[in-house]
């Protein structure tokens, strides 16, 4: 067996391993797909030293079967196809009694606080599992975590049919905002200054505008009579992207903060005053969004075939993460952490 560790100083090796066996209440799985996401790029950086300890084995989409059972694990069959849910709550704080356990004060995130999915075997309690349903390809069951995302975003935002929705930052997550707000019956534009992230959202049908090139409130002012938008979704993490989402919104809008600002941001509270506007946080995502977001997967109901920029094998983890992070065009990247790789998808 092998796994991507993350060594420190940018660095990430891929070594041998022994497969762990499941613990009671575990399960062991063979891992299919692991997704690259930006906060494995953070890792890397080295802007979450405070909670990854190198040696780390990095990874928190993914999909695979399920390979041994632990003691005690009922429900759950050897050969299924899951996804696992990566949030680790304890179950007494004020958030998790209210309900709110994404919030959980003390959480804790596989792949970031604890051994993550790179690799070709990955144990883990049976209660973060999620079934994946039945003719949902593994390549795309990897694509249920951030799609969770992205169906956490657009509940919060409480986006009805026929509303007028911007999302400022056309990445992976963007994207996918894009796509389940669409599908819930809005009418969707994605502001993104990069030419190939552009070029992959409208492949999917999507509408965008790049800001460099044009004045991006007054285009949505024009396209809406002067109203504005009624949800926008900050997902750029840019200061110039705050304003812009606050400028979109019509009286009343709803502005959903989904990327983390590491710092504070200057934002314009006279038209959040003048225009009666609401801010919503947006933080991560609970079963309910994790199942959904399987369901739209399964169903063909999110054409997400675009997202995905190339799929490489575990062997080069390392050159795949170092690619990603340099821009390099690329939007999604999996890696195929099964030991044989081939190019099967199912």
């Amino acid at each position: 067996m092998h796994q991507a560790t993350y060594t420190g100083d940018r660095t990430v090796l891929v070594r041998r391993c022994d497969p762990v066996p499941p613990a009671a209440g575990q399960v062991r799985i063979d891992v299919a797909y692991t997704g690259i996401c930006g906060t494995d790029l953070h890792v890397l950086h080295g802007a979450m030293a405070a909670r990854v300890r190198p040696p780390a084995v990095l990874g928190h989409e993914m999909s695979g079967r399920i390979a041994e059972l632990g003691a005690g694990v009922t429900g759950w069959r050897v050969g299924e196809h899951v996804t696992v849910m990566p949030t680790v709550t304890c179950g007494r704080c004020p958030a998790c009694a209210a309900g709110h356990t994404h919030l959980c004060h003390h959480l804790g995130f596989l792949g970031i606080d604890s051994e993550g999915a790179m690799q070709n075997s990955w144990t883990v309690p049976a209660d973060l599992l999620v079934r994946l349903p039945d003719g949902l390809r593994l390549d795309h069951g990897a694509l249920v975590e951030p799609t969770a995302v992205a169906v956490h975003d657009v509940r919060r935002s409480g986006l009805a049919a026929g509303e007028r929705a911007a999302v400022v930052g056309g990445g992976p997550i963007g994207v996918l905002i894009a796509l389940v707000a669409r599908r819930a019956g809005a009418d969707v534009l994605v502001v993104e200054p990069d030419a190939h992230r552009r070029s992959v959202a409208e492949r999917l049908g999507l509408v965008c505008l790049d800001p460099s090139a044009a004045d991006v409130v007054a285009e949505v002012g024009a396209r809406t009579g002067g109203a504005g938008a009624e949800v926008v979704f900050e997902v750029s993490g840019a200061a110039d992207g705050v304003t812009t989402a606050v400028g979109c919104l019509g009286v009343r809008g709803r502005l959903v903060l989904v990327a983390i600002h590491a710092v504070p941001r200057a934002v314009d509270l006279h038209r959040f005053f003048w225009r009666e506007l609401t801010l919503v946080g947006a933080r991560l995502y609970l079963r309910e969004d994790f199942e959904e977001a399987a369901r739209l997967l399964a169903a063909g109901d999110l054409p997400v075939d675009a997202l995905v920029s190339r799929i490489e094998p575990l062997a080069r983890a390392d050159a795949a993460l170092a690619a990603l992070d340099s821009g390099g065009g690329a939007m999604k990247v999996l890696i195929d952490c099964r030991p044989a790789t081939g190019t099967e998808q199912a």
